[in-house]
């Protein structure tokens, strides 16, 4: 067979196979605007984006990467602990655990002050955790914070008309596996307040939680009966950053038009 004829059979499998990476990424990536509630804009610009990013690109097809998946294929569930939860280390050793049997004793001292750091990959966000109103909350979120519960979820989120961005899952539905008692009523919403989101049902919330972004919550302060435990200190131009993320409307209000990862939640404590 011939130099020349090789080569275009070689050039024709290239094609070919660059041809069903970039169906195979269409497909991918309109699945997953689907599931997050990209806006169409948005879901065109990125098959735009990753039509001419694979068409051009000469890498092999096995070392080609989704950029959303890396994003979005990190969500593998973790351990799962039956019976009671013990408390968990202090150092940021334990394993990851998604699924709890039983709510947590209190493991932390309300004695002490509590900060939780929130690396997302839209920047970083420290809140003050509220232990003298709020022990019990705070509790729920440090033990569930220090066994990784919160490592690589998502803000899911993001509706504009409340100001407010919800996390603590992939989405809405997601749940440690249990719920907790509401601490308290009458809470009124600030601007940085983080809050744990529940359903219309008292004591329902576990895992999930909204910051504040901006005056429009104030709407809420006639039910007053979302918990409030812990107050933004840096980072709330993050917050308003993912609100401003924002890709229309939707059934919780809308979402991010890119995903928003939180990469690991850290707790210190003094």
């Amino acid at each position: 067979m011939g130099t020349d004829k090789r080569a275009r059979q070689k050039a024709n499998r290239d094609r070919a196979r660059q041809e069903r990476i970039r169906k195979q990424k269409f497909t991918k990536v309109r699945n997953r605007g689907l599931l997050f509630g990209l806006g169409i804009p948005a879901i065109i610009l990125a098959l735009f984006l990753i039509s001419n990013f694979v068409m051009k690109d000469s890498t092999p097809a096995a070392l080609v990467t989704d950029p959303l998946s890396a994003e979005t294929d990190a969500t593998l569930p973790g351990k799962a602990i039956t019976g009671k939860t013990p408390c968990p280390k202090a150092d940021g050793t334990e394993a990851r655990v998604t699924t709890f049997e039983q709510a947590p004793t209190m493991c932390i001292d309300p004695a002490k002050s509590y900060t939780a750091l929130f690396e997302t990959n839209q920047g970083l966000i420290e809140v003050a955790l509220d232990t003298k109103k709020t022990p019990n909350t705070v509790n729920n979120f440090v033990t569930l914070s220090r066994y990784k519960y919160y490592d690589t979820s998502f803000i899911f989120r993001t509706d504009v008309n409340l100001d407010i961005i919800q996390g603590g899952g992939a989405t809405n539905s997601d749940s440690p596996g249990y719920t907790i008692k509401d601490e308290g009523t009458g809470f009124t919403y600030k601007t940085g307040d983080l809050v744990m989101a529940r359903s219309s049902g008292a004591d329902s919330g576990g895992g999930q939680f909204f910051f504040v972004t901006g005056p429009k919550a104030s709407v809420l302060d006639s039910q007053g009966t979302y918990v409030t435990f812990g107050s933004v200190t840096k980072g709330l131009d993050v917050t308003q950053k993912i609100l401003g993320m924002s890709a229309g409307e939707g059934a919780l209000g809308g979402a991010p038009s890119t995903p928003v990862k939180i990469i690991s939640v850290t707790i210190t404590e003094k």
